[in-house]
């Protein structure tokens, strides 16, 4: 049996027919996700990453290399004849030995975007762009001591002199409507977008896509949730990101201050002076509780629950406050025997 070493075909995260548009489109958002300079805090694994993908790309896109590989694995790479040597790269592989010497993953880079969004100077021919040399005889993408002259940061370049780096447009907002019990108990909803990508030929197309968002209890209106590089995508330009915002639809029995919970309760004079007022309410996870009163009501007055509010997002385990406000309702007229009867219940204790 063939030890086929590296599956390229997973790496590039495509079955084992897939076409030339298909593995195009997989190293077009493979290759962006996992450039170096995308990703400054993983570096060393970007690095990796970003030369497997390359590497992968280089062989099942050439039919003699992909016949090879598919029949011999690796091993069979390792007895092609090299190429003819043009100065060596940086992204050379060790894993398939010396019969075998892949082009430059920045090359290939370049030429699927004109120019690298993370390389700088002007273009060489044939669309490649140049290596930028540092000055002490090593370039940007090869030679040196170390992998940290592997990649240049923009600013360093730009420093050095002149920069052509491809932007970013600015994020797709769009709101994101949820009941205040989703944002009680959280939830997990499902948003088919529609946006332009660019495919593995250079053509602007549309596609449709199906993102999973987890609402996490205790979310405010106005929190973000980031999808990055899944807005519109256009030629010569980086994929926007796409934002959802959080917007709170209005509920029929509670609002919102906070973290708190605020509830209206109406009550007529006779209750509020009674003292044994019992508030029944159903809690936005469906709980029924029954909260005694025990005091006189003024208007205005505040009972407040504790805990019985919402989830506080960044406190685990802990939520706000309910607070229950009372809305004592006076009559609009009595008869002149009521009248008499309360006049002597609040002066009889003077």
């Amino acid at each position: 049996m063939i030890n086929m070493g590296v599956d390229y075909y997973e790496v590039l995260k495509v079955n084992r027919n897939a076409t030339d548009d298909d593995l195009k489109k997989a190293y077009r958002k493979l290759a962006m996700k996992w450039h170096p300079d995308k990703n400054p805090n993983n570096k060393k694994e970007a690095e990796a990453q970003f030369k497997q993908i390359s590497e992968a790309y280089e062989v099942l896109s050439d039919p003699q290399k992909r016949e090879i590989y598919d029949q011999y694995g690796e091993e069979g790479l390792k007895d092609m004849p090299p190429p003819p040597s043009n100065g060596g790269s940086p992204f050379n592989s060790t894993t398939c030995g010396p019969g075998y010497n892949p082009r430059s993953a920045e090359d290939i880079f370049a030429e699927f975007f004109g120019s690298s969004p993370f390389q700088f100077g002007p273009q060489s021919r044939g669309g490649r762009s140049m290596r930028y040399s540092d000055g002490s005889g090593s370039t940007m993408f090869g030679g040196g001591s170390g992998s940290e002259k592997l990649f240049r940061t923009y600013s360093e370049a730009a420093a050095a002199g002149g920069a052509k780096m491809l932007k970013k447009p600015p994020p797709i907002e769009s709101k994101l409507s949820c009941t205040l019990e989703e944002l009680y108990s959280g939830s997990v909803r499902k948003m088919r977008i529609s946006r332009t990508v660019v495919d593995g030929n250079g053509h602007v197309v549309p596609e449709t896509e199906v993102l999973m968002i987890e609402v996490k209890p205790g979310w405010k209106k106005g929190t973000k949730i980031t999808f990055p590089d899944k807005g519109n995508e256009q030629l010569n330009q980086l994929p926007a990101d796409l934002v959802f915002v959080i917007d709170e639809k209005e509920h029929e029995v509670y609002k919102r201050d906070g973290n708190d919970l605020l509830l209206g309760q109406k009550l007529t004079l006779a209750e509020a002076i009674a003292g044994t007022t019992t508030v029944n309410i159903t809690t936005l996870d469906g709980r029924n509780l029954n909260i005694p009163v025990t005091q006189l009501i003024s208007p205005g007055y505040e009972h407040v629950v504790a805990k019985e509010g919402m989830p506080i997002a960044k406190e685990p385990g802990n939520r706000g406050d309910l607070r229950i406000k009372f809305d004592v309702r006076f009559p609009t007229r009595l008869t002149p025997e009521q009248k008499l009867a309360l006049k002597r219940a609040f002066t009889s204790g003077r």
